[in-house]
């Protein structure tokens, strides 16, 4: 690579840091946000709606059946349509389902919506990674992924005061973990409008760079897709041993994760006896 080239990289790998990863790295944070904040809002729903540890735990976990279903086709539809208008679309639905999770009466109210929320937001994460094929090299894009899943713990790191503040409300009759739930999905309903406006679907349409870097980066990526590739079918994936393997890695990384998350403020509870509150700051 000339010097010139190599200057006109830097600049353009800075200028789109700036304007993407900010802005996705929220989304991000938020789609965690709402996924896990039902751990804090255990801490009254459980004891109010009279919910056993089975009824938590099954609504709980049915939010990843709706995953399993659309993470793949989610991640082709943002392909073959618009990952921009995908990732705006699931952040509006999954919004509205987040906040109506905070109207549950009963443990069947809670396992749907659970499981509509999960089918809401599958596809999120393959269409950021769509996304971001469509902005970097595969030689920088390991370095924006990485970016981009730091939003999970700062997710959880964040998500802790937040809902030791939320819980302490009770506006209109309603308990502070139905305010956590309506609240926390709002930020998301914003988010997918904005989405529309801020985000540029390509490159190409990229009224923010300047000529030169857009060019390079056109180019850059087109030659990218130009280099000859074999394609295995879906089924011979699914059987590689090396896609098992990772699998498997994932797997076991976030079933001690998302079991963290949803089970630890009432573990903190039950061993300490503290308010609601401290308890969701003792466990961020």
């Amino acid at each position: 690579m000339t010097l010139a080239n190599a200057g006109i990289a830097e600049r353009t790998r800075r200028r789109v840091d700036r304007r993407l990863m900010p802005f996705i790295f929220l989304l991000f944070l938020v789609s965690y946000l709402d996924r896990v904040n039902v751990g804090s809002a255990a801490l009254q729903m459980s004891r109010e709606l009279g919910f056993t540890d089975t009824v938590f735990g099954f609504g709980g976990g049915i939010f990843f059946l709706g995953y399993i279903l659309l993470e793949v086709p989610g991640g082709i539809l943002a392909e073959l349509w618009s990952a921009r208008k995908w990732i705006a679309r699931i952040l509006l639905t999954w919004g509205v389902i987040s906040s109506l999770t905070g109207f549950v009466q009963t443990a069947q109210q809670f396992y749907w919506i659970r499981f509509t929320l999960g089918v809401a937001e599958a596809g999120f994460v393959p269409a950021i990674l769509v996304y971001f094929s469509h902005w970097y090299r595969p030689e920088d894009r390991g370095k924006a992924i990485a970016i981009f899943f730091t939003a999970i713990p700062a997710s959880q790191v964040i998500g802790g005061p937040l809902a030791s503040l939320l819980l302490r409300i009770h506006w209109l009759g309603l308990s502070g973990w139905r305010w956590l739930l309506i609240l926390e999905g709002i930020p998301a309903l914003i988010l997918g409008v904005v989405t529309l406006y801020y985000l540029t679907e390509r490159p190409e349409d990229a009224r923010w760079l300047p000529a030169d870097e857009r060019d390079w980066l056109v180019g850059e990526l087109a030659k990218d897709r130009a280099r000859p590739r074999g394609h295995d079918s879906i089924a011979r994936a699914l059987v590689n041993p090396k896609v098992l393997l990772l699998c498997a890695i994932l797997f076991l990384g976030l079933n001690a994760n998302d079991g963290v998350s949803l089970w630890l403020p009432q573990m903190v509870q039950r061993v300490s006896h503290y308010d609601v509150s401290t308890v969701s700051l003792i466990a961020s």
